[in-house]
C-alpha cells in the first residue's frame, strides 16, 4: 500500500537517491522496484540506537516516516536526518520537523470489544458510517509524500518480479497447463482465524469453478499455512492442484502469484502482493475493512471485495467472540460468480 507514495516520490525527485528501510523479512519485496535505489534492512533484535547510527552513516537529507510509531521517529532523530516528516501522533510530534495531520474527512475504526459486538448484533439497525475513499491506508502514505511537494493523486500499487524469478516459475510449467486458466487459492491468514473464510467453502468454490472452466489451482501460503493448504487440497476433487504453501521465498511467491489469472484469497499479505502485480483478486472480508486496507487502488474494478451485512463487522478481532457470521454469510455462489466473471473478462 506504500508503493503509490513511493512512485509519486520518485516522480517528484527523479534524480534523488531513495533508500528504503524495512524489516529483513520484507527486503526481497523491493528488489528491482523503480522507486527505490537501495534497501536497508533491520532485524527484531536491533535497537533504535543501532539503526539510527547506521542511518547516520548514510547521510540522508530527508526522512519520510510511513509507520505511525514512536520508534520510527526516534530512529530518524538519532540519525540526525535534517528533515523528518511523518504523521502527527502522540509524543513523536517533537521528534519530527514536519508533522502531517490526517485529512478532516478521514475515518479511523477501532477494534471492538465483545460487549460492543454483542450490542451491535442486538441493535442491528445501528448504521455504520460511510467511509470516504481518502480513509484508505494508501492515502495516508500519499499525504506524507505530499508534504514535500509530491502528488497525492493515487496510483495502483505496483511491485515488480525479477526476470530470473519469472523464468524459474515458467520452467516449473505453472503456465503451461494445456490451455487451462490458473486460479490461485490462499485460505490462510496470519492475523488470525477471524479473517479466514472457511476452508470447506474455498474447496467447494474450487470444485464448482473447475466444473465451469476446467481451471488449474495453485494453493499458496506460508509455513504456518501448510496444514490448511493440505486440508484444502484434500477437499478439491478431480481438479489439478499444485500446493506451494511453505515452499517459496518471498520473490518466488511473487513470481508464482503472477502466474495466476485470478486469486481467491483472505485479507492477507499475498492479497496485496497479487493486486500490486496486476492479478485480479476475489476477497471475502470479515473482521477487517476493505475501505481501509483493501487491495489495489480503492475502487479498482478489477478486484472483487465481498463483505456481508453483519452488524458487528468490522470488529478487527483475531478470533471471533460470537458466531463468525461476517464470514459464514458470504456464500460460495457469490465467490464463484465473481471469480468466473474475472476469468470471463480474460477470454
Amino acid at each position: 500500500m506504500s508503493t503509490p507514495a513511493l512512485l509519486r516520490l520518485r516522480q517528484h525527485f527523479p534524480s534523488a537517491h531513495i533508500g528504503l528501510l524495512c524489516h529483513k523479512k520484507l527486503a526481497e519485496l523491493w528488489i528491482d522496484h523503480p522507486a527505490v535505489d537501495a534497501v536497508l534492512s533491520f532485524e527484531d533484535r536491533e535497537s533504535p540506537r543501532s539503526i539510527g547510527r547506521r542511518l547516520r552513516s548514510e547521510k540522508f537529507d530527508l526522512a519520510l516516516l510511513f509507520p505511525n510509531s514512536f520508534r520510527s521517529a526516534l530512529e530518524a532523530f538519532i540519525a540526525g536526518i535534517p528533515q523528518r516528516i511523518g504523521s502527527r501522533s502522540g509524543l513523536r510530534r517533537w521528534l519530527l520537523t514536519t508533522a502531517v495531520s490526517a485529512a478532516p474527512e478521514v475515518i479511523r475504526l477501532k477494534k471492538r470489544s465483545k460487549a460492543e459486538i454483542l450490542r451491535r448484533i442486538t441493535h442491528s439497525s445501528q448504521a455504520e458510517p460511510s467511509i470516504p475513499l481518502g480513509s484508505h491506508q494508501l492515502h495516508h502514505y500519499l499525504r506524507i509524500v505530499a508534504a514535500v511537494g509530491a502528488s497525492a493523486l493515487p496510483l495502483p500499487p505496483h511491485l515488480t518480479v525479477a526476470a530470473r524469478d519469472r523464468t524459474e516459475a515458467t520452467a516449473e510449467g505453472l503456465r503451461s497447463t494445456l490451455g487451462r486458466r490458473v486460479v490461485g487459492l490462499n485460505a490462510g491468514a496470519e492475523y488470525g482465524p477471524a479473517k479466514r473464510w472457511p476452508v470447506a467453502r474455498f474447496a467447494e468454490a474450487a470444485n464448482r469453478l473447475h466444473s465451469l472452466t476446467g481451471c488449474h489451482f495453485l494453493v499458496f501460503g506460508g509455513p504456518a499455512d501448510i496444514s490448511i493448504a493440505n486440508e484444502l487440497r484434500g477437499q478439491i476433487h478431480s481438479a489439478p492442484v499444485t500446493v506451494l504453501a511453505g515452499k517459496t521465498t518471498l520473490r518466488q511467491l511473487m513470481a508464482r502469484l503472477e502466474c495466476c489469472d485470478v486469486l481467491i484469497t483472505n485479507d492477507t499479505g499475498p492479497m496485496h502482493l497479487a493486486a500490486a502485480l496486476g492479478v485480479p483478486v476475489v476477497v471475502p472480508f470479515g473482521s477487517t475493512s476493505p475501505e481501509l486496507t483493501g487491495p489495489g487502488n480503492p475502487g479498482d474494478p478489477r478486484h472483487t471485495l465481498i463483505k456481508s451485512d453483519a452488524a458487528c463487522a468490522p470488529c478487527f478481532q483475531r478470533h471471533c467472540p460470537v458466531d463468525f457470521r461476517c464470514m459464514t454469510q458470504i456464500s460460495i455462489d457469490v465467490v464463484v460468480d465473481a471469480t468466473a466473471r474475472c476469468l470471463g473478462r480474460l477470454d
